[in-house]
This record gives C-alpha cells, sequence and structure tokens, in this order.
C-alpha cells in the first residue's frame, strides 16, 4: 500500500464521504477558512501543491483561488487525533475569504448576531 493510499486510509470520512478541513497560515498560525474535502480533493491537493476542496453546493471540485487568483500553496497536512479532520498549513496568496477578508473568521459572534442579515 502506498504512503498515499494508506492515508486515505486512516481518514474517518463522514457519511457523505467527506472530512472537515481547516486551513491556517502556515507562518502567522491565523486560522484562515474550513472547508470540506473527499478522497478526490485530497488526492488532487497532494498531487498540485495547492489547496483542492470539495464544493458541497455544487458537487464539485474546486481549488481554492482558481478564479480569484488568492491560491493557497499546501505547506502540509495534519490529521486531528480521532483522524475525522485534517489541517491544511498553507501558504496564501491573498485573502481567503470571499469577502475580500483576509480570514473568513473576521467577526465575533456577537457582532455577527447585530449585523443585518446579509447571507
Amino acid at each position: 500500500m502506498t504512503l498515499r493510499a494508506e492515508a486515505l486510509a486512516a481518514i474517518k470520512w463522514n457519511a457523505q464521504g467527506l472530512v472537515p478541513a481547516i486551513v491556517q497560515d502556515a507562518e502567522s498560525g491565523d486560522v484562515l477558512m474550513m472547508a470540506y474535502m473527499n478522497a478526490a480533493s485530497l488526492m488532487k491537493t497532494l498531487e498540485l501543491g495547492q489547496a483542492v476542496f470539495w464544493s458541497r453546493s455544487r458537487s464539485e471540485l474546486w481549488r481554492k483561488g482558481a478564479t480569484s487568483g488568492n491560491t493557497q500553496r499546501v505547506v502540509e497536512i495534519r490529521i486531528d487525533c480521532d483522524a475525522d479532520t485534517l489541517l491544511l498549513l498553507v501558504a496564501p496568496a491573498g485573502p481567503a475569504c470571499h469577502t475580500g477578508e483576509q480570514s473568513c473568521f473576521f467577526r465575533s459572534l456577537e457582532d455577527f448576531a447585530r449585523e443585518p442579515k446579509r447571507y
């Protein structure tokens, strides 16, 4: 069994064949975003060295930054103690959030609750 096959077999995929992937800036330590990966997106990430995720809304692979240019070069992939969440340490080329913010986690829960509903 190859290292990649062993890694795929070690992951506890959910019923939809997905695993949460937290993305963190390898240099600053900032948490940038969270997305889902399936086996195909993880294999593509390993092949390209760029973050590739599974879009649940579009039911397709999406390479981060394919349209915006805000790519994420993968430095390392870690797995949590339960083998049901991945951590991608990346070198980002631009903001991670579709709003233009550096991180998707730019608001406190209290701020979000007070904002007019835009999403």
